[in-house]
């Protein structure tokens, strides 16, 4: 039976999903609809996906050349690739030759201002430069696992030898952030290749870093060029077919939630592994014994700036709270004075008593992505909302919860957030020990939440923190770095030619 080209959408007209659902074509998506398009229906969601025909072309042809590459990666030496890394950091650091790529990344920030967007990740500041080119340059310095030996297991008369290889073809979708654009490259270690694409708002710097500086590197290294191919399409819809072609060997999205989640559910369909890293919002739980300096301190040490290792929710024991919220306060206070900003309160129902009257009643400038605006220093939300991720510019903004003990805390860790970064205020090491055992995070700490990165922490460049909202992951942790992408092969040794079983 030869099956029938999808030529045109008719509004109204039934789609079914996940085998027993129905969903119906709207009238926008009948008239975008052309002959040539794609229609990608996810199971899970009933979600129907437009896939323009450029969009598609777009990220197939990307695909194809970092299918090719792959195949040509295992004939590179690790000097070569070393030299890419080496090269592309020289490049980043050369001025004359990032001037072109800070003008472009100047116009994607005015662009997003003048769309109300917020640029936070989106600037390439001098901080962010010089990470990128530590990071490269680490890769370079870094040890290969191409071929690194895993296990050998003997028998008589033969044996096997088990060692690491490449993957395959990663791709990797991540919205406005040209530091990841660097930290992705890190796959190129172990002999992968990947393929970008980048969110509308910054892929003119990411055009810029790919003409100024990573092309270049692929060529004076002698790689393959689609060894990184950037999808040049700014359309959800390119990341879509992207993630939807089943020559990719893992998946990795970052971003906002709902728009990683979708990506995720069409990788998964296609038969994907997926590496998913997008909300976060870090926790943490003031036990009664915290010393109140310290909890000022720390929650000023981990509202810097706003990333998804960054406070996002604090718990406060009941019996505690009449003086560590205080101190909680003084710490978003002092966040805010080192930002030149001033603080954004949400207190859950029941903790105004400990809360001053006048942060409800206090309007103050807040920095939002359209802009200043004025609004309460503090304000009420419910119960159920504990899981809210505050998206701040310039103002740090967390949640005040009382609790009623650390049992409390753990278990609406569990229930509400997404199980990304959980700290524990105590001095009582049986409560810390109980506190990691019970709570469901992949990083769990006893200080500031900031820690939680792969270049500070493990002293190696990330390409994602993967939280726990989908459920635990299988066979690494929650750091998902370039070394941690390969796979296993296993090579038989036969010593005699009448071996049999």
């Amino acid at each position: 039976m030869t099956a029938d080209r999808l030529r045109a959408l008719e509004a109204g007209m039934p789609v079914i999903f996940g085998g027993d659902r129905i969903t119906h074509v709207s009238n926008a998506l009948a008239e975008a609809f052309t002959e040539g398009d794609r229609l990608l229906v996810l199971d899970r969601t009933g979600d129907l996906l437009h896939i323009p025909l450029a969009a598609g072309d777009a990220a197939a042809k990307s695909v194809e050349r970092a299918t090719k590459a792959f195949s040509e990666m295992a004939s590179v030496s690790d000097g070569q690739i070393d030299a890419f890394y080496l090269s592309f950091a020289d490049r980043l650091a050369d001025d004359a030759i990032f001037a072109s790529i800070s003008a472009a990344n100047a116009r994607d920030v005015r662009k997003a201002h003048d769309r109300g967007r917020s640029t936070t990740r989106l600037e390439l500041g001098a901080s962010m430069r010089a990470a990128m080119i530590e990071g490269l340059r680490g890769w370079a310095a870094s040890e290969s696992t191409r071929g690194a030996h895993v296990e050998t297991v003997r028998h008589d008369g033969w044996h096997i030898e088990q060692y690491r290889a490449g993957l395959g073809v990663i791709g990797f979708v991540f919205e406005g952030r040209p530091n990841v654009f660097a930290d992705a490259t890190g796959v190129l270690k172990g002999g992968n290749t990947v393929v970008f694409r980048i969110g509308s708002a910054a892929l003119g710097t990411a055009r810029a870093i790919v003409e100024a500086a990573l092309e270049p590197a692929l060529k004076t290294a002698g790689l393959p060029s689609g060894a990184a191919s950037l999808v040049d399409d700014p359309s959800h819809a390119a990341g879509w077919a992207m993630f939807g072609d089943q020559r990719l060997s893992l998946a990795v999205a970052r971003g906002s939630g709902p728009a990683v989640d979708q990506l995720g559910a069409v990788a998964a369909q296609a038969g994907t592994p997926v590496s998913l890293h997008g909300t976060g919002g870090a926790w943490i739980v003031v036990a009664d014994d915290a010393d109140p300096d310290e909890v000022t301190t720390i929650v000023a040490n981990s509202l810097d700036r706003k990333v998804c290792n960054t406070l996002n929710t604090c718990c406060v024991t009941r019996s505690g709270a009449a003086v560590l919220v205080p101190a909680v306060l003084a710490g978003l206070d002092l966040a805010a004075d080192a930002l030149d900003a001033n603080a954004k309160l949400h207190v859950v129902e029941g903790g105004e008593p400990f809360v001053p009257a006048e942060r409800f009643t206090n309007k103050v400038s807040i920095a939002r992505a359209n802009g200043i605006v004025d609004e309460p220093s503090a304000e009420m939300i419910a119960t159920d909302e504990l899981g809210i991720e505050w998206e701040w510019e310039n103002s740090p903004e967390i949640t005040l919860v009382i609790v009623d003990d650390v049992d409390d805390a753990i278990g609406r860790f569990n229930d509400q957030s997404p199980r990304l970064v959980a700290t524990l205020l105590s001095g009582d090491v049986l409560l810390q020990n109980r506190f990691n055992e019970a709570i469901d995070a992949p990083f769990v700490g006893n200080g500031f939440t900031r820690w939680v990165d792969g270049q500070y922490a493990l002293s190696r460049p990330e390409l994602g923190l993967s939280n726990w909202a989908n459920g635990r992951l299988f066979g690494r942790g929650g750091v998902l770095s370039g070394d941690s992408v390969f796979t296993v092969r296993t090579r038989a040794f036969q010593e005699h030619p009448d071996q049999r079983r």
